[in-house]
């Protein structure tokens, strides 16, 4: 039973992970930042990935030590991932016309949802040799909370601009 819960968690952290990364490129591609005419700048990435990392310091407590060891090595992380998760989209746009396309689809989506739990387990030990194992936790907890909450302003500002839009 704790095993299913901690599957379900895994399950959970790596679907927040990907919709973030789709929340970017869509915000990346379609959003701009508040200003006098109410449109948004292009998504920076160095930006977010900024904030998401002083979010995590914070949240973590991370000391500056900790910070400069852990997080050259999470970035390498995220790059990895990243590129799982820009084949994961293509995939997305994809329409396989028979049978035999759409089972090699699935079969490939499948393999880079595996393929990347096991870089985050990977990860997650390179990690806990780096930090204590408590902050581990509290920084794998800030990671999925700074996004819950990335995800809740891109929808927001995208509900703003559909009210707007519907007021002309």
């Amino acid at each position: 039973m704790k095993e299913d819960n901690n599957s379900m968690h895994r399950t959970r952290h790596l679907i927040l992970i990907i919709m973030s990364v789709l929340v970017m490129t869509m915000m990346g591609l379609t959003c701009h930042a508040e200003n006098s005419q109410g449109q948004r700048p292009p998504f920076d990435p160095k930006r977010f990935e900024a904030e998401l990392e002083q979010y995590i310091t914070t949240h973590a407590s991370l000391t500056p030590q900790e910070a400069s060891k852990f997080f050259p090595v999470y970035r390498q992380m995220m790059k990895k991932m990243r590129s799982c998760f820009d084949e994961m989209r293509r995939y997305h746009f994809v329409n396989p016309a028979d049978e035999n396309g759409c089972a090699e689809a699935i079969r490939r989506q499948d393999e880079l949802d595996i393929e990347m739990k096991q870089l985050q387990q990977e990860y997650h030990n390179r990690f806990m040799y780096i930090l204590p194992a408590s902050k581990v936790l509290k920084i794998i907890k800030a990671e999925e909370k700074f996004h819950r909450q990335a995800f809740k302003r891109a929808r927001q500002w995208h509900q703003n601009q559909i009210g707007r839009a519907s007021c002309r």
